[in-house]
């Protein structure tokens, strides 16, 4: 069974957030709260982790994973951002958006989109997740906490572990943080296009 951990969600216990950072560096598959939904996620290069978070949502080579950072400055290594991407990102995060942008070499291919070579890129405005993200100090792999046949992601921590327990090893239930999705926003073309409406305001992207 997995471990779980209730975290303050506005002061996370930095005892617990340490313990969760050595539990992703082990290999670890972990959940925890974002700003718009919880997530599953695990370490950048650990393929047996990713390959159970695509067992867990059964997710096939068409699915663009996300990095998680704290900042465009730590994401711009592993994407190819010019000038119109850049200013859009910084003036939309941190927030519940997901941009899709084309890879660089920084990133192994099996996290890429198989044929477009895109990776997903997010900063979130959540306390629980940055402070992993700073005991980490690189950003983390990860995907909404939808499972396979729901429309929506899982909320209640607690349904998580009965139901999921078995299959990660650290579950953090950081409170109450939505259940709508990010909006996603397709940037490795010349012309933005929204992929998913999500708890992101996209009226910008209307035309």
């Amino acid at each position: 069974m997995s471990q779980f951990f209730q975290v303050h969600p506005d002061n996370p216990q930095a005892r617990l957030i340490r313990q969760a950072a050595e539990i992703v560096r082990d290999g670890g598959v972990i959940i925890y709260p974002t700003d718009s939904s919880y997530a599953i996620g695990c370490q950048i290069g650990e393929k047996s982790a990713m390959d159970r978070i695509r067992e867990i949502r059964r997710l096939d080579d068409d699915h663009n994973f996300t990095l998680i950072g704290r900042s465009l400055s730590e994401l711009s290594a592993y994407t190819k951002l010019d000038n119109q991407a850049h200013r859009l990102i910084k003036n939309l995060t941190p927030g519940p958006y997901t941009f899709i942008l084309k890879a660089t070499k920084q990133v192994p291919k099996r996290l890429m989109h198989a044929k477009r070579k895109t990776i997903g890129v997010r900063i979130p405005e959540n306390r629980v997740a940055l402070a992993l993200l700073d005991e980490l100090n690189e950003p983390l792999l990860s995907s909404t906490l939808i499972l396979p046949g729901d429309d929506m992601p899982m909320m209640d921590p607690y349904e998580m572990n009965q139901t999921l327990g078995h299959a990660v090893d650290l579950i953090i239930d950081g409170g109450y943080c939505g259940y709508e999705p990010t909006s996603v926003i397709d940037l490795h073309d010349d012309v933005p296009r929204v992929l998913r409406v999500g708890k992101g305001d996209v009226s910008l992207f209307e035309t």
